[in-house]
C-alpha cells in the first residue's frame, strides 16, 4: 500500500506533457467563465461555458466538459469572410444548417437540415460566433443522450462573455490559431 500511495505521488508531481499539436485550456484564476489557451508556446485569452467547465455535462447545463477532444471538421461562413487559411475539411455554413440538441431525437447532437421539428441551434447565426466554427469530437463519436451537445470551437464575443458550454477564442486569434490545427489536433480541457 505504502508503494502506492508513492507511486501516486510521483505521478501527480509530473507535469502534463503537451504534444506541439495540442491545444491546453484552463479556467482563469477567479473567472471561471473565461480560461487561458495554450498553444504551440502561446497563450490566448478565451471564453468558456456560463457554468465553468465539468466532469460531467448535461443538455443546457451551460458547461464546458473537461477531457481530450479532437477537432474533427469545421464550419465557415464563406459569405463574410474574404479568406482563410485552414488545413483542416471547412464546410460552408448555409441558410439551411443546424444543429440538433433535441436529448430525445434520433439526430441528437448532430447536424440537421432546417425547418426541423424539434430543438436546435441555427448555424447561420447574425452575429459572427461561428463565422469560423470547429466541432469538438464530444458526444458524437460515441454518444449517449442528454451528455451536452454542440460543443464547438467558435470565436468570441467581445470581452470574452461566456458561452452555453463552448470555447471561443477572438476573431483574431482564431485566424492566427486556424492554419496551424490539423486532424490531429486535440483540446485538452482541464480544471
Amino acid at each position: 500500500m505504502l508503494v502506492m500511495i508513492s507511486k501516486m505521488k510521483r505521478l501527480k508531481r509530473q507535469p502534463l506533457k503537451i504534444k506541439s499539436n495540442t491545444i491546453k485550456v484552463i479556467p482563469r484564476p477567479s473567472h471561471k467563465t473565461q480560461g487561458l489557451l495554450h498553444f504551440q508556446g502561446q497563450t490566448y485569452p478565451c471564453a468558456l461555458g456560463r457554468s465553468g467547465t465539468t466532469m460531467l455535462k448535461k443538455e443546457g447545463d451551460g458547461a464546458t466538459p473537461i477531457g481530450v477532444f479532437p477537432i474533427l471538421y469545421g464550419f465557415a461562413r464563406f459569405d463574410r469572410l474574404k479568406s482563410y487559411k485552414a488545413q483542416l475539411k471547412i464546410k460552408p455554413i448555409n441558410n439551411g444548417q443546424g444543429w440538433c440538441d433535441e436529448k430525445t431525437d434520433r439526430n441528437y447532437n448532430r447536424l440537421i437540415k432546417i425547418p426541423y421539428p424539434t430543438s436546435h441551434e441555427t448555424m447561420m447565426r447574425e452575429d459572427h460566433l461561428y463565422d469560423i466554427c470547429l466541432v469538438l469530437d464530444y458526444n458524437i463519436s460515441q454518444r449517449i443522450k442528454g451528455r451536452g451537445s454542440a460543443i464547438f470551437f467558435h470565436q468570441a464575443r467581445p470581452n470574452y462573455t461566456p458561452t452555453e458550454g463552448c470555447i471561443a477564442l477572438s476573431p483574431h486569434h482564431m485566424r492566427i490559431l486556424l492554419p496551424k490545427l490539423t486532424k490531429q489536433t486535440k483540446i485538452i480541457i482541464i480544471r
